[in-house]
């Protein structure tokens, strides 16, 4: 087979201009059935998380089962966090039916079974009987298969990507899928309650549960990993490989210890430990154990390893390369391609969505309560503005995401996406004070007398306009971000690389919070927005950081 070294520049030219460009992808991309099976893929990962972890507690609240118990089945969001423990797992095993409908395929329609098997659990449950056992295996087994499920999903979305439908257009299209079903499973699932009952909701939510199903068996299969590519990762010498797999090994028995011990004592101690007091606490530490340990460990095989010969990668027992290219290849392929850049790269993940994310469990607080600055809007004011409103205003934010992502690059929106999420935390720091400017605004443009002919006052008005705001921004910011992280993912390894790059994006906006509720507690919510401002300002800098790193390596690559 012969390559051309050589070619007429106006037929490169002209070769490169078919190649859909800008909007026109949206146009070629709506021809493959991909990116329908992307939409319904992201509505069954966004169904059951908003059914298990949001809704459930509004069933439960209802039901007027105390809020202890509630406390004890909180910690089922830890699964989401801590899904990059079993990554390797989903990665490498094909369950039983793999043969037939291959790897990523065959674990998706597994998993989106047991999802609508969980769903159906609790909808057979009576929790206003006291008898909550059914209701709590089935919210634990729906919350393992829905994180474990978006595993598959994130990875089948980085490996089904190419230039007729990239990255960028199906990461979009997934976000777009998981919001609608966010908003199904929030305010439409409390809409139908009061014709149905929660009984009747959740069995629909699991009956809605064959939109995956019919998404996964339309989905194109990925073609299938070169164990030859996984092995080009085993770096350095055996005995090397095999230390610091102990050492991850080890590091990762200790995380499960520590997630398992939780989970014991929040079924069983009265009264239970708080979820959230627990990643707050522990959570840094389980994720310096389980990925910033393994990742510094990546990092020195790569720079004292080289590759391996294949004497050397003989020589290591079989059991332990699996264990290796299952747990560390991702890391060593990952730390080897970004080189010093790992560190811009980690930065601008623990920043960039901490702007919304830290405040985050302070919201309803800050909406209903009344000291502080607090709004004191109703449960159904509230709903109406978060719930329903709010959600339509992040699809609203997702779609123009999706264009700009198109239309000006990946890079350009990821920056505007952090400016805008820190610039609108401003807006609450304006509402905390009384709303001067926002009320100023909306006396000038007419907007209270458009919402007065809703019959919506001026304070929720006030509300809904900063929540589209913050919103919109959320949800260009989010889908700007799925795409990077999705691009920086590695084909042969996204299942793993993606799982980490998520549970740091969730885990690290646990840390501060304690503190922050105490400067609540003495200084109202206008001090709280503003840190968020400024921790926004942090995530634009490692974004302009980043984009210097890419210019110089994409500089760099056509010399090499």
């Amino acid at each position: 087979m012969t390559t051309p070294t050589s070619s007429d520049p106006a037929t490169e030219v002209a070769a490169t201009d078919l190649k859909p460009k800008g909007l026109a992808v949206l146009k070629a991309a709506f021809r493959e059935r991909r990116t329908l099976a992307m939409l319904l893929l992201g509505f069954s990962a966004g169904l059951p998380f908003a059914m298990l972890i949001g809704t459930l507690n509004a069933w439960l609240t209802e039901a007027q089962v105390s809020i202890a118990t509630i406390g004890i089945l909180s910690w089922i969001g830890l699964f989401g966090a801590f899904r990059f423990l079993w990554s390797p797992v989903v990665s490498w095993i094909p369950p039983v039916i793999g043969a037939r409908f291959g790897r990523r395929r065959s674990w998706l329609l597994c998993l989106q079974v047991v999802i609508a098997i969980s769903l159906g659990l609790v909808a057979l449950s009576r929790p206003e009987s006291g008898v909550l056992g059914p209701l709590a295996l089935g919210a634990a087994l729906g919350a393992f298969a829905f994180a474990t499920q978006d595993i598959v999903i994130d990875a089948w979305r980085i490996e089904v990507a190419d230039e007729r439908v990239p990255i960028d257009l199906l990461s979009t299209i997934y976000q777009l899928g998981y919001r609608t079903a966010a908003l199904a499973g929030g305010a439409g699932a409390l809409l139908l309650a009061e014709a149905m009952g929660w009984p009747g909701v959740f069995a629909t939510a699991g009956l809605l549960m064959g939109l995956g199903l019919i998404g996964t068996l339309i989905a194109p299969e990925p073609t299938p990993t070169s164990q030859a590519s996984v092995a080009r990762e085993r770096r350095g010498s055996p005995t090397l490989r095999l230390a610091v797999l102990a050492a991850t090994l080890l590091a990762w028995g200790w995380a499960a210890f520590m997630l398992i011990q939780f989970m014991v004592e929040a079924l069983t101690v009265t009264p239970a430990p708080s979820a959230r007091d627990f990643t707050a606490t522990w959570g840094p530490w389980i994720v310096a154990a389980t990925v910033i340990l393994p990742a510094a460990l990546a990092g020195l095989i790569v720079w004292k390893g080289r590759a391996a010969t294949a004497a050397e990668g003989a020589a290591a027992p079989k059991l332990a390369d699996t264990l290796y290219d299952a747990i560390l290849a991702p890391l060593v392929e990952l730390m080897g391609r970004l080189g010093w850049g790992a560190v811009v790269v980690l930065c601008l993940i623990l920043t960039y969505r901490i702007t919304d994310g830290v405040w985050g469990p302070f919201a309803f607080p800050f909406y209903m309560g009344t000291e502080g600055g607090a709004l004191g809007h109703t449960n159904a004011e509230v709903a109406l503005a978060s719930k329903t409103f709010g959600v339509v205003m992040t699809i609203v934010g997702i779609a123009l995401g999706g264009w700009a992502l198109l239309a000006i690059g990946r890079m350009w929106s990821l920056l505007l996406g952090a400016i805008l999420t820190s610039a609108t935390n401003l807006l609450f720091v304006d509402l905390a004070q009384g709303a001067p400017n926002v009320g100023a605004f909306m006396s000038a443009t007419g907007l209270y007398g458009l919402f007065g002919a809703f019959q919506i006052g001026e304070p929720l008005s006030r509300l809904m306009v900063v929540i589209a705001g913050e919103n919109v921004a959320g949800g260009f910011a989010g889908a700007a971000f799925v795409a990077y992280l999705s691009a920086l993912s590695n084909k042969t390894f996204g299942a793993v690389q993606f799982a980490v790059f998520i549970s740091l994006a969730l885990l690290i906006g646990t840390l501060g919070r304690g503190a922050l509720g105490e400067l609540v507690e003495a200084q109202g919510y206008a001090p709280m927005f503003i840190i968020a401002a400024w921790l926004g300002v942090a995530a634009i800098v490692f974004v302009l950081i980043e984009w210097v790193r890419l210019g110089l390596e994409a500089r760099k690559a056509p010399a090499a």
